[in-house]
């Protein structure tokens, strides 16, 4: 097996949901993103792993930016960090992390454009996680600022690098290159937004909360006593309000598609399968504020193949897509004025 096709397969392992929406893209681009994200989850297993500690979090993560970067060697990354991994981390995540020398060999045979986007995002993506989950705990973030800044390094620097790489790609898309960067920051902070609604309990249950105690405490809620057993109105209220935000931001990342020139159909049907998978998540998060568990927001396979089917149809029509997007939403709580992100990078 090439180092390519194992790329394939192991992505099909780690993500479904990538592995369906990257292969949209140009066979060019496919090819990069897909080793993209799975550079991105490699750092992510890392952080996510309970039987390291911050220390050696810290460690392993500083080591793998200097390993995409080729400044040490992949194999004595992997062949560490491997023995290390617990039950918590899946088979495919563990199998990823012994064939990190694999995915690297692709990462640097890239152009060095390229390799730059995907190694800013690795840097940023690591050093951004590893200060967060130091003070990660149930008393959650200090206010909505934090929260886009958490947002930025787990998901908005993935957006700029996706931008990044789409500039490349295509000198028409590079043309609204600085247009395209400040949307990508919204269009990361929606998805992972939504991401944090669904994975509230979820969370919760790994000592860690994401949501912005100011916001809670304005409607009157201290988010530290929070529990699926007992269900605050007020609790409604404030999740309302990150509702909003997230619709605001996916209304933006909306736009962001409208950019791409119709005739890139596998980047905008990339882009839009995501967005659209979030919209109706957001949607159910929205119906059943007092859900206590995340599957009971998770949207069904029906709902995937029928956001599938519907982007494939209506991908080169901006007018279509704004009326879709205005039906799916209007039960949401109304967006709101936001200022426009800016990197922390």
């Amino acid at each position: 097996m090439t180092d390519e096709s194992y790329q394939s397969y192991i992505l099909q392992g780690v993500s479904r949901t990538f592995a369906l929406t990257i292969p949209q893209l140009p066979p060019k681009l496919c090819k990069v993103v897909s080793n993209g994200y799975l550079l991105c989850r490699i750092a992510d297993t890392i952080e996510d792993e309970p039987a390291l500690t911050p220390t050696q979090k810290n460690q392993f993560s500083q080591q793998f930016i200097q390993v995409v970067a080729g400044e040490t060697q992949a194999e004595e990354f992997g062949q560490h960090l491997y023995p290390l991994l617990s039950h918590a981390t899946i088979p495919a995540e563990k199998e990823l992390i012994l064939n990190t020398p694999r995915v690297i060999q692709l990462t640097h045979s890239f152009t060095f454009p390229q390799r730059a986007a995907l190694h800013r995002c690795v840097r940023i993506m690591a050093e951004g996680m590893a200060e967060f989950q130091q003070h990660s705990s149930l008393a959650g973030l200090k206010d909505l600022t934090e929260m886009n800044r958490y947002c930025y390094y787990v998901a908005g620097v993935v957006g700029e690098m996706l931008t990044d790489l789409f500039c490349d790609y295509s000198p028409q898309i590079a043309a609204q290159g600085e247009r395209l960067q400040n949307l990508s920051l919204s269009f990361g902070q929606g998805l992972q937004m939504t991401n944090i609604l669904k994975d509230i309990w979820e969370d919760q249950t790994r000592g860690a909360c994401w949501l912005p105690r100011e916001i809670f405490e304005t409607v009157g809620f201290d988010i530290r006593k929070l529990s699926p057993n007992h269900y605050d109105p007020a609790f409604g209220e404030g999740l309302a309000e990150l509702i909003a935000v997230a619709h605001t931001h996916l209304h933006r990342a909306l736009d962001y598609v409208l950019m791409i020139p119709r005739h890139e159909q596998g980047i905008r049907r990339f882009c839009l399968w995501a967005l659209g998978m979030a919209v109706l998540t957001l949607r159910r998060i929205n119906q059943q504020r007092n859900f206590t568990q995340g599957r009971q927001v998770k949207i069904s396979r029906r709902s995937v193949k029928a956001t599938v089917w519907v982007s494939n149809m209506t991908t080169g029509s901006n007018t279509t897509l704004q009326l879709l997007f205005y039906l799916l939403t209007r039960t949401l709580p109304p967006e709101k004025e936001l200022p426009s992100l800016t990197p922390y990078a």
